[in-house]
C-alpha cells in the first residue's frame, strides 16, 4: 500500500503515524499562518493604500490587547509542538524491555546485520510483523545513518559508541533502507531492504538459516581466548575483577561514589578504556583492549555478558555453551573493570 499523500513514504510501523501526526500538525500551523498573514497583507495594501500624493494617514495608537493576543497564541502553539514532539521523541528512543535484539555494524559501504540467534545478513534485515525490534548499532569506520523512511526511523551510527533504536513493523513487505549520512565515495550505494514477514514465515526463514554461531557463543569463545576468565572467573563469578554474572542492566557502584547502569555503552567502554570508570573495591589492573578487538568482536563480547543472567535463569543464546558442556548460566564473558 502506498501513502495517500504524494511524496510521503508508506506508514508501516507503530511509531510512523505518531511522527506523521506531529509533521502534519506543524505543516498545518505553518500553512494556516502563511495564508492568514498573506491575506492580511493583501487587505492592508488595498485598504490603506495612499490615494493622493499629499495624503497624511491618521496616527494609529498601540493596542495592548492585540499585542497580548499575538504573544500568547504563538506561545501556546509553540508549547503544544514542544510537548507533543518531546513525547514522541522519548517514546521512539526508549526501547521496550521485551524487544528482540539485532546487532548492526556499518561499514563503507554496507550494513552487516546479525540476529541474536546467529543468522547474518548483508544489506537486508528480516523481521516478523507485530514484534518489537531493538537495533544495537555501531560502525567500523566513519559516521553512517540507519534510515528506514517507512518506519520513520533514523539514527546516526557513530564510531566508538553504540546507538540503539527500535521499531515495530505493522505491515508485511519490503521497505527501503538507506545510509542518510554522507560516508564517502560510494555513499549512494549503501542501501538495502527491511523485509517484514508473517511470524510463521519468519520462523521458517530463521530455521532455514540455522547453524550459525550466536553472538553470545562467539563472545564466550573470545572471552576465553583473551584470557578474561583469569580475573573475572570461568563462570563470571568475579575474583580479581568484578563479577559479570547478572551484571547487565544493574546499577554498579564506582570509585568515588558514582553509580552507573551497566548497559551496552558502559560494557563497551569498560573493554576499551577500563580505567575510565573503576568499580568500587577493584584496582586499575585491567589492560585496555583498544585496537585488539574489532567492532564485530565488541558486539559479541557485549552479547555474551548480557547472556550471563544468574544461576536461576536460562541463557537465551545457547549453541556455544551447550556444545561445550558448560551450564548456560555459568558461561564466562568479558567484563567491565
Amino acid at each position: 500500500m502506498r501513502s495517500w499523500v504524494p511524496f510521503v513514504p508508506d506508514s508501516a510501523s507503530s511509531m510512523s503515524w505518531k511522527v506523521d501526526a506531529v509533521y502534519f500538525y506543524l505543516s498545518g500551523v505553518t500553512l494556516f499562518f502563511t495564508l492568514l498573514i498573506s491575506a492580511i497583507l493583501i487587505f492592508f495594501v488595498i485598504r490603506y493604500r495612499r490615494r493622493s500624493p499629499y495624503e497624511i494617514p491618521r496616527p494609529v495608537a498601540g493596542s495592548h490587547k492585540l499585542e497580548t493576543l499575538w504573544t500568547v497564541i504563538p506561545f501556546v502553539i509553540a508549547m503544544t509542538i514542544f510537548g507533543w514532539s518531546a513525547k514522541v521523541y522519548f517514546e521512539q528512543y526508549t526501547p521496550p524491555q521485551n524487544a528482540i535484539e539485532i546487532y548492526v555494524v556499518g561499514k563503507q559501504w554496507m550494513w552487516k546485520i546479525q540476529h541474536s540467534t546467529g543468522q547474518r545478513e548483508i544489506n537486508e534485515l528480516h523481521v516478523p510483523v507485530g514484534k518489537k525490534i531493538k537495533l544495537i548499532m555501531t560502525t567500523e569506520d566513519v559516521i553512517h545513518d540507519f534510515f528506514v523512511p517507512a518506519f520513520r526511523m533514523k539514527a546516526d551510527v557513530v564510531p566508538g559508541k553504540f546507538t540503539t533504536q527500535w521499531f515495530e513493523a505493522t505491515k508485511t513487505g519490503s521497505y527501503h533502507l538507506f545510509c542518510a549520512e554522507y560516508c564517502g565515495m560510494n555513499h549512494s550505494g549503501m542501501i538495502g531492504s527491511v523485509i517484514v514477514m508473517e511470524p510463521r514465515e519468519f520462523d521458517n526463514w530463521l530455521s532455514g538459516n540455522a547453524g550459525a554461531t550466536t553472538p553470545a557463543a562467539a563472545g564466550q569463545q573470545l572471552f576465553q581466548t583473551l584470557g578474561c576468565a583469569s580475573c573475572h572467573g570461568a563462570s563470571g563469578e568475579g575474583g580479581r575483577g568484578p563479577t559479570l554474572l547478572g551484571l547487565f542492566g544493574k546499577q554498579t557502584q564506582l570509585v568515588g561514589g558514582q553509580t552507573i547502569r551497566a548497559d551496552e555503552p558502559y560494557i563497551r567502554e569498560s573493554i576499551l578504556n577500563p580505567q575510565t570508570k573503576l568499580v568500587e573495591g577493584f584496582g586499575p589492573i585491567m589492560p585496555t583492549f583498544q585496537g585488539q578487538v574489532s567492532e564485530d568482536q565488541l558486539v559479541q563480547l557485549v552479547a555474551y555478558i548480557k547472556s550471563l543472567q544468574g544461576t536461576n535463569q536460562q541463557q537465551s543464546a545457547a549453541p556455544g555453551p551447550a556444545a561445550s558442556g558448560t551450564p548456560a548460566h555459568a558461561v564466562p564473558g568479558p567484563s567491565p573493570r
